[in-house]
């Protein structure tokens, strides 16, 4: 009877012991499929990475739609319908008036100044209180970045801002306050939705994302005129968004696991959009019959004034916007003095 006892007692410490290290389990909805270069395999890598050097949270990686849709992503992981997403702040704009300056900036900070803000100065203490300002039950961290998109893919050459005036268009955050401030009727859609609104002539243009990402959703096959430099996003930041109970109930060495998992898909986000490119560019001239074009110093001038106009009057209608655009701007300021004595001039043809 004793010996039973002992192994009895020895074996429910040893249940509770290893129930105490049982691995926390979380499903992540991503705004990205799984098989779109760069954007979802970036989804993809952080998966990969968090559970290789993790015993204590494991996640597991679903394509929009699967969980819910992409950009319902926020919302499901504030209420816990979901413990987590992997997507960009852009996608919350129409909730969240400064969100977009955590994703993606008109004329901004490239990737290593946008990086820079965001965890050497304030960028990272802003983005959260963001969302806690705004209600939502949520933990952010950046988690991936990519260098300039490309412009857009146009049915017909653009010559002129006339040309802009009345075309339907897919875009992105708060280049398309500046889109519609030229005449052009915009609309968010997600990534899977714009060839087919492509194809039925829903919209006539739309900007999505690099040149090899846009290539797999196949946009050349309509749209032949694809348009640099992408002034509306110089560098795009995407996030890990967890819930905030899920977040707090983690041990410290989880979360700093997380972190550093994110960490280093930050790295191999950027890599892979810098190396995988040219070749995509390649492709759509000579095989898929696409003509690059750059839009002229006049038209960028055009944007940029557009852009100045919106600016100040988000910043004059939202005090957070305006909060942050000043920060983002004092600290740009500051940059300048190191961007335009260390760094080579950039040719241009």
């Amino acid at each position: 009877m004793k010996l039973r006892n002992i192994i009895a007692t020895t074996a429910a410490t040893l249940s509770l012991a290893a129930a105490s290290h049982a691995q926390e389990s979380f499903e992540m909805t991503s705004a990205f499929g799984k098989n779109l270069p760069i954007l979802g395999t970036a989804a993809v890598t952080f998966v990969e990475k968090i559970n290789s050097i993790s015993t204590e949270v494991e996640f597991e990686q679903f394509d929009p739609g699967e969980l819910v849709p992409a950009l319902e992503a926020l919302d499901a992981v504030s209420n816990g319908s979901v413990d987590a997403s992997y997507a960009t702040s852009g996608y919350w704009q129409g909730k969240i008036t400064a969100a977009s300056l955590f994703a993606a900036v008109p004329f901004g900070p490239e990737a290593g100044e946008f990086l820079a803000w965001m965890m050497y100065d304030d960028g990272l203490k802003l983005y959260r209180r963001m969302y806690e300002e705004a209600g939502y039950n949520v933990h952010v961290m950046p988690c991936g970045i990519i260098a300039p998109e490309t412009s857009g893919w146009f049915k017909n050459e653009i010559t002129s801002l006339s040309d802009l005036e009345g075309l339907n268009m897919r875009f992105f955050g708060l280049g398309a306050e500046v889109m519609q401030k030229l005449g052009v009727s915009t609309s968010l859609l997600a990534g899977g939705d714009i060839f087919p609104a492509l194809e039925r002539g829903a919209i006539d243009a739309t900007e999505f994302s690099m040149p090899r990402i846009d290539a797999r959703l196949g946009f050349y096959n309509i749209a032949k005129f694809n348009y640099f430099p992408g002034w509306h996003q110089p560098s795009t930041l995407f996030e890990l968004l967890i819930n905030k109970d899920r977040w707090d109930d983690l041990s410290e060495q989880a979360q700093a696991q997380i972190e550093i998992a994110c960490l280093a898909n930050i790295t191999d986000n950027y890599a892979e959009g810098e190396g995988t490119n040219f070749d995509a560019m390649q492709e759509n001239v000579e095989k898929n019959g696409v003509t690059i074009k750059q839009w002229p110093q006049e038209m960028l001038e055009a944007f940029e004034t557009a852009w100045a106009e919106v600016a100040n009057e988000l910043a004059a209608k939202d005090e957070f916007f305006k909060e942050v655009w000043d920060d983002l701007q004092e600290f740009r300021a500051n940059y300048k003095v190191w961007n335009d004595n260390i760094y080579l001039p950039r040719p241009r043809n």
